[in-house]
């Protein structure tokens, strides 16, 4: 039955062992020296305190010895010597210390900096496939509340294990000669604390794990009320009440599991703690006895006493030590299963060259493509050509496909079935660096960064390091020279509402500066998506005509809604249910008649009154 009983909080313990030589690699890769010096430093204080108890039965002795044969220096030497020596090894104690925090501290510091570079670029590098799944939001919502703190926690646990095992050898070898059986006593009174550690801190980290969605959605909640997104519509609505109301529910769910769980591991310690009490006192009563009969000295019954005490300390230590390192490598494992995540649109091997010039175009053969977790096809047996230097708009109902066929063009994912092609050669075969250098791109929603108005534009050719010509001339391009013209510090001034000194934009005044930041790239394939969707219609001709001198010599993809924009282009396609219905020019799809014309036509005159009834209408 004691078998039983460790043998699987030790099973699970020896699960610890890859996590622990994972975090001490990190370690040493981010602060190698630093981690060398504390090492050292943790083998000194293991030895120093079985010195402090050494001393103390010496000084103890040498003290009664001298009692009664009055002041000589003969008689006072010995004792001031060993109270020197005390003293010595009591500074050297806290000098050692004092040294160990603050390399400690400086390794700490270069340990969370690596683990969160590790963490970034594993962030950055992913597909985009991933952030379509929920379990990819659970696994980084871990990764990110526990890289900071676990590795840490996890070595210096190591150390003070290490460390406490040391002084605890030491003190059982004072210990020995006391009796054979008193450091089995200290062991076996700690077992009970050693089951109860490890059956609660697994508990503890299976509720923590197994509600992470929750926890993730109180975040969200949180979110929602604090935000300044959400700020007008909660005001105007009166909804505040309601995410409130959502959000106290569900922390008062969370945090009565918790306390459940912590009352229930106090009892248990409680428990513990009276076993080891119990046996602590028996053999305190025993040593007692020994002195009565005159077996042992006043040194004797310090030494035992303190070493006792502090052997029943360490032990108790070495199992929450052992308790915090089974805890954390539990911790450590999201951290390492994030870090382990694969993408499956990577650079081939080996890649082609992206060639120079787009010749024919871009073509779409047989393409099949669904969102991760979803059995709809986006696209379903796409075909179309996007022919090279080119202006070519995609119109559709919402949800007909449109950005996903913008997103394989970036190769942001990898088509199901059938392949895109630069001119006749795959896009899985070019070097995806290079084919991604060759795209400019924007998102139907502006990304806003809260930097200054250079630094938002120079993100766009970054590598480049673009001269203030180029950005003035993407600023030209993109029509957003009065918004620069009208900040206090123009191209200096900071962008947001984030930091001092900031100046928030409006939607499209955003979409503007984003703008600006794709045309600055110059690339051969200009890819975006409703850019006119946040302007002001009497902005859109002058916008377009801006786009057909910068675009010219180059492929430029739009996606709109707005027909009086695709009329403009020089070729049309037509998306539905993720397959092409029709294409042509302007003129060519009007004169068909399909739907094309009859959204043209409800766009046109729908405050005639003479509008024929359609089937479906393409969204405005």
């Amino acid at each position: 039955m004691k078998t039983n009983f460790l043998y699987p909080g030790i099973k699970r313990l020896s699960g610890s062992i890859p996590h622990l030589i994972r975090a001490l690699r990190l370690a040493w890769n981010a602060a190698g020296g630093w981690t060398a010096a504390w090492v050292f430093l943790l083998l000194i204080q293991g030895l120093l305190p079985v010195a402090i108890v050494y001393l103390t039965r010496v000084l103890v002795d040498t003290l009664t010895g001298a009692l009664g044969k009055g002041l000589a220096w003969a008689n006072f030497q010995p004792v001031l010597a060993y109270a020197m020596l005390m003293a010595i090894v009591l500074v050297l104690t806290e000098v050692i210390q004092v040294s160990a925090e603050w390399i400690r501290t400086y390794q700490s510091e270069l340990v969370q900096d690596h683990i969160s570079a590790l963490v970034q670029d594993k962030s950055v590098s992913l597909d985009l496939a991933f952030y379509e799944m929920p379990e990819f939001h659970d696994h980084l919502y871990r990764a990110r509340s526990e890289a900071s703190t676990r590795p840490l926690a996890l070595l210096e646990s190591s150390g003070n294990l290490l460390q406490n095992s040391i002084t605890l050898f030491a003190m059982a070898a004072v210990l020995i000669p006391y009796g054979i059986w008193v450091p089995p006593a200290l062991l076996i009174s700690t077992i009970p604390a050693f089951y109860v550690v490890l059956r609660s801190s697994r508990r503890y980290y299976w509720w923590w794990k197994n509600t992470t969605a929750d926890r993730r959605r109180v975040q969200y909640y949180d979110f929602i009320l604090t935000e300044s997104a959400f700020a007008p519509e909660m005001r105007l609505f009166q909804f505040s009440s309601h995410f409130q109301t959502a959000y106290r529910l569900l922390r008062r769910r969370l945090r009565g599991e918790r306390l459940n769980l912590l009352k229930e591991q106090s009892l248990a310690r409680l428990g513990a703690e009276t076993f080891a009490l119990v046996v602590s006192g028996g053999t305190l009563i025993w040593m007692l006895g020994q002195a009565l009969r005159g077996l042992v000295t006043l040194g004797d019954i310090a030494l035992f006493y303190q070493a006792f005490q502090r052997g029943q300390g360490l032990i108790r230590a070495l199992v929450g030590n052992l308790g915090q390192i089974y805890t954390n490598s539990l911790y450590l494992g999201n951290l390492f299963e994030f870090l382990e995540l694969k993408s499956k649109v990577v650079e081939p091997q080996p890649a082609l060259p992206v060639p120079q010039g787009l010749e024919s175009g871009i073509s779409f053969r047989s393409v099949t493509f669904r969102y991760p977790g979803s059995d709809r096809p986006a696209l379903k047996d796409l075909n179309l050509m996007i022919p090279a230097g080119k202006i070519v708009a995609i119109v559709g109902a919402n949800g007909a496909g449109k950005t996903t066929l913008l997103k394989l063009i970036c190769r942001f994912y990898d088509p199901d079935e059938g392949c895109i092609a630069w001119d006749s050669v795959d896009l899985r075969k070019l070097s995806l660096t290079e084919l991604r250098s060759r795209i400019t791109y924007m998102s139907q929603i502006p990304v806003t960064y809260q930097t200054t108005a250079r630094e938002n534009i120079i993100l766009g050719s970054l590598q480049a390091n673009p001269d203030m010509e180029s950005i003035q001339s993407a600023v030209r391009s993109a029509g957003a020279e009065q918004i620069i013209a009208r900040l206090p510090r123009k191209y200096d001034n900071i962008l947001g509402k984030w930091f001092a000194e900031g100046t928030e934009l409006s939607a499209g005044e955003w979409q503007r500066i984003a703008m600006s930041r794709a045309f600055l790239r110059k690339a051969q394939i200009i890819v975006l998506d409703e850019p006119t969707s946040m302007m002001d219609s009497w902005s859109e001709n002058d916008w377009f005509e801006r786009l057909r001198l910068f675009s010219a010599g180059r492929t430029a993809v739009l996606i709109t809604h707005r027909l009086t924009i695709a009329m403009r282009t020089d070729f049309i396609f037509v998306m539905m249910n993720g397959v092409i219905s029709e294409s042509g020019t302007h003129q060519e799809l009007l004169a068909a008649g399909g739907q094309y014309a009859r959204s043209w036509y409800m766009q046109t005159h729908s405050g005639s009154g003479t509008a024929t009834p359609v089937t479906q209408v393409t969204q405005a």
